[in-house]
């Protein structure tokens, strides 16, 4: 009898890889329905390769739907739900072959615990340098920075911190944060967040980057923060041009004047942030850190969030 395998991969189209020259590019979406602009993004930049879809739960119900809205040789699911099944060869093989990667959401502290240190992050990265283009929605979106909310506080899954709890208690113990999963050049000194609004993360994005920000005042390390609407996509060239894309704003944010109170168990006091809103359509450039957005400002006191702008408005 065959050995069960501790992973699952799903495969539709052709039964062979084809060898191709991908482009480099980063689908930073949002989560929510899927977008096809920005998996368009991710397709094109196969030149008609092998796609890989990779998550630690769920099924192969992106291979159908990829199929639908993109030309390519092969879509493929890699389920990857253990540190066993990281370290198995055929997954480190298939993400070797694959010329455009996308990582589904879910819950990324299992990307942290099963990826991290295992051929499965190696692997990610090297496709990185060889200018395969990758994206990430939600979870996977999360995981894309240089520093990532690892959801891996007092609750096994804890993806869902909010604003409010967050900036109660920076240091709580539902807060962790990862660094380095990923090495993505151009989002070097980045964390992400997903889900912006509407899942009301603009307190806790302002608290990983005081936390971030304070831990790197002695090296003199300035670390932003892009968070991304549901429905949204924020798609990046290797040179940092980017495009906003869908139906929500991204965030682009920095606290490199920013200073305050930021203490365990008490409230935090912290600012002033700088927000740029970046609208569908509009281009960004992230080395320069301008582009086609609103600028405004907020500050946090004693937990509760201030804004420059009308009628206090934070989003």
């Amino acid at each position: 009898m065959a050995q069960k395998m501790p992973y699952t991969y799903i495969r539709a189209g052709e039964a062979a890889n084809v060898t191709t020259q991908p482009r480099a590019g980063f689908a930073l979406m949002g989560g929510g329905t899927d977008l096809d602009e920005a998996f368009r993004f991710l397709c094109d930049r196969a030149n008609g390769g092998d796609m890989l879809v990779l998550r630690a739960r769920g099924d192969g119900e992106y291979n159908s739907y990829l199929r639908g809205i993109c030309h390519l040789n092969s879509v493929a699911t890699l389920i990857i739900p253990s540190r066993e099944a990281a370290a198995k060869p055929f997954v480190a093989e298939t993400i070797r072959h694959a010329a455009a990667i996308f990582i589904a959401g879910g819950d990324q502290a299992n990307y942290i615990n099963f990826w991290m240190n295992t051929p499965v992050q190696r692997e990610l990265n090297e496709a990185i340098k060889r200018g395969v283009p990758i994206g990430g929605t939600s979870a996977g979106l999360a995981v894309m920075g240089e520093y990532a909310y690892s959801a891996q506080g007092d609750k096994a899954d804890d993806p869902n911190l909010d604003g409010k709890t967050a900036m109660a208690d920076p240091f709580g113990p539902r807060i962790s944060l990862a660094r380095k999963f990923l090495d993505i050049p151009i989002l070097k000194g980045t964390i992400t967040d997903t889900h912006f609004a509407r899942r009301d993360r603009m307190g806790r994005l302002l608290v990983f980057l005081a936390r971030l920000n304070e831990a790197g005042k002695a090296e003199s390390q300035h670390v932003r923060g892009i968070g991304v609407q549901e429905r949204a996509a924020v798609l990046v060239e290797p040179d940092g041009k980017a495009h906003v894309v869908g139906f929500g704003a991204a965030y682009f944010i920095e606290a490199d004047r920013a200073s305050g109170v930021l203490q365990k168990g008490k409230a935090l006091t912290y600012g002033p942030f700088v927000v740029q809103k970046a609208a569908p359509g509009a281009e960004f450039y992230i080395k320069s850190w301008a582009g086609d957005a609103i600028s405004y400002k907020l500050t946090v006191e004693a937990g509760k969030i201030r804004s420059t702008q009308t009628a206090n408005e934070v989003y």
